[in-house]
């Protein structure tokens, strides 16, 4: 690492340019969990489809269709103790390699098992792809616009989704097979640009401090938020805050289950209640069905395909106003805001076609777009939002696995169950998923609590369930913001000047100072503290058992810890 700021740059953007960039290409890996989600849609009601699997049942189709809720299900568990020992990029990569052989397995399915199987593994890379993604995304993130950048993300995601409607749509003119095999093959391009992507974009800065790789970290960190300088105060100042706080989360001992769910339960609750109730709200019976849906209300055949894409727009358009609200309004006011408009919706829908007159077709889809786009600008991008930012980094890999678990799980029963309840209870499913609306607006209200614009290093203040013994400077100033009836937003924007609550002043000894610069042209720093009292104990204690990143033979690997190993 040298002090020449060109070479501290990443592909020659830095900053604002470089955050957006990221956020819009790690988007492609919801792009693919929402075109995989809509794509069966408009495919199983295909009479080419039909015949050629042989007329499969309500229960066939709701099991091939929910089947790769299992493997995302299975990979959701496991990617989060993954992408802490690999890394959140080179997951990403994984997880996009995984989903393009799902892919082409469906595409060229010659049978149902063929097919399942495929939907099986394309499962294990949505999995992979819809736990890490969002936990990327919330650590390179600056809390000021975290919920933007969330939320552009979803976009991705319904944008997918939208895309696959269209692609189903103009394939239904294709008088052959490929009618349903290329709107699969088409999933195949996406997981191939994503994986490429994956080569180019930056680690998260977190990761790269919680494994010791400062000198990345701070390169990493001064694109994102010092304008590609090492030097820069603002970049050394957001290094030295996530360095204490990696260090001080280092005295918890070893991240277990139990440990996490003893801490950090209510937390946790909130993370995989909300991912929960985001299925139960009953999205997935439009995502899935759709045109099932349609032609219940009396759309018939392509027509019912072509009201699913005009509804996929309207969805789509619903997605952008977060982007400008999230941060202003906050999670809570979208949520239960959003939760009052689905249940208004739901309800309209099983009553218009419970009573079946002339205008139950139109009137249908209407409430559909209206419900669609109540969920798309709500409880679609918040769910995802809330788990990565409120959990601390000693577990937010295995906190975000377990809330996306529970976002499949409870898929995989929507999508099971939805073309049997709509053949037996008919009308009345509607209904169902509104009764959930309205316990999730009354989860919200008294449970969860606002993190606009809180930084994640200081949730444990919000929360109160800290667990070290010293607060870092961050939460000291959010504490006194808090107290003096002022808004906390800029003594905890990045943005805030150096010098204040300066983070290597909160415990005397403890060295959280970025790597020096080999060439020395850097700014004059103070020469590192002793290792004395509790901040050198702190600083001892945290890298005892850490493996040294020398390899064999002493060299040192492509990063090193600096100003971190025992005296």
């Amino acid at each position: 690492m040298t002090g020449n700021r060109s070479k501290s740059q990443s592909h020659g953007l830095t900053g604002k340019p470089l955050l957006y960039f990221t956020s819009v290409f790690v988007s492609l890996g919801v792009f693919l969990f929402g075109y995989d989600q809509g794509v069966m849609s408009g495919i199983i009601t295909g009479p080419y489809f039909k015949d050629y699997f042989n007329q499969p049942t309500r229960a066939e189709i709701g099991t091939m269709v929910a089947i790769l809720e299992i493997g995302a299900l299975i990979a959701s568990l496991s990617v989060g103790r993954i992408g802490d020992l690999i890394g959140r990029r080179r997951t990403i990569l994984y997880g996009s390699c995984i989903f393009f052989v799902g892919g082409a397995l469906q595409t060229f399915a010659n049978g149902m098992p063929m097919m399942i199987l495929g939907r099986i593994i394309a499962g294990l890379g949505v999995g992979a792809l819809s736990t890490i993604v969002p936990v990327y995304q919330s650590e390179i993130s600056p809390p000021h616009n975290r919920g933007k950048l969330a939320c552009i993300e979803f976009t991705g995601n319904v944008s997918g989704y939208a895309a696959s409607v269209w692609v189903d749509y103009f394939c239904t003119y294709i008088p052959s097979d490929y009618s349903w095999r290329v709107p699969l093959l088409f999933q195949c391009f996406m997981g191939v640009l994503l994986g490429l992507g994956s080569l180019i974009i930056c680690e998260s800065p977190r990761w790269l401090l919680d494994n010791d790789h400062d000198e990345e970290g701070i390169v990493v960190i001064a694109n994102l938020y010092g304008g590609g300088d090492i030097h820069n105060d603002k970049a050394r100042q957001e290094y030295r805050e996530i360095k204490m706080n990696v260090l001080l989360q280092r005295q918890e001992g070893e991240r277990t289950y139990y440990e996490m769910f003893r801490k950090y339960y209510k937390r946790l609750f909130i993370a995989m209640s909300a991912q929960a109730l985001a299925q139960l709200n009953g999205i997935n019976v439009i995502s899935y069905y759709a045109p099932l849906v349609f032609e219940s209300a009396g759309w018939v055949g392509r027509r019912a395909i072509l009201m699913t894409g005009i509804n996929g727009i309207t969805y789509l358009l619903s997605t952008i106003p977060p982007w400008y609200l999230v941060d202003k309004w906050g999670r809570r006011k979208i949520l239960m805001s959003g939760a009052i408009a689905m249940i208004i919706s739901l309800s309209a829908i099983s009553y218009f076609i419970f009573i079946d007159i002339r205008a139950t077709p139109v009137l249908t889809v209407v409430f559909v777009m209206i419900y669609n786009a109540s969920f798309g600008a709500s409880w679609g991008p918040i769910p995802w939002l809330y788990p990565p930012e409120i959990l601390p980094l000693s577990i937010r890999a295995k906190g975000a696995s377990l809330s996306t678990a529970a976002n499949w799980f409870f898929n995989y029963i929507v999508g099971e169950m939805t073309p049997i309840l709509q053949e037996w209870i008919k009308w009345r499913l509607y209904l169902v998923h509104a009764f959930f609306c309205a316990v999730s607006f009354v989860l919200v209200y008294f449970l969860y609590p606002e993190t606009a614009n809180v930084r994640l290093e200081d949730m444990d203040q919000l929360f109160g369930d800290a667990t070290t013994a010293m607060p870092t400077p961050a939460q000291h100033a959010e504490v006194e913001s808090l107290m003096s009836a002022r808004s906390p937003v800029p003594s905890l924007d990045i943005r805030r000047g150096p010098g204040q609550f300066s983070a290597d002043s909160a415990i005397p000894g403890l060295d959280i100072n970025p790597p020096q610069a080999q060439d020395g042209k850097g700014p004059p720093e103070d020469q590192t503290p002793k290792r004395e009292g509790m901040g050198g104990w702190i600083s001892r204690m945290a890298n005892r058992g850490r493996k040294d990143s020398k390899g064999a033979n002493g060299e040192a690997g492509s990063y090193k810890r600096v100003g971190q190993d025992d005296d």
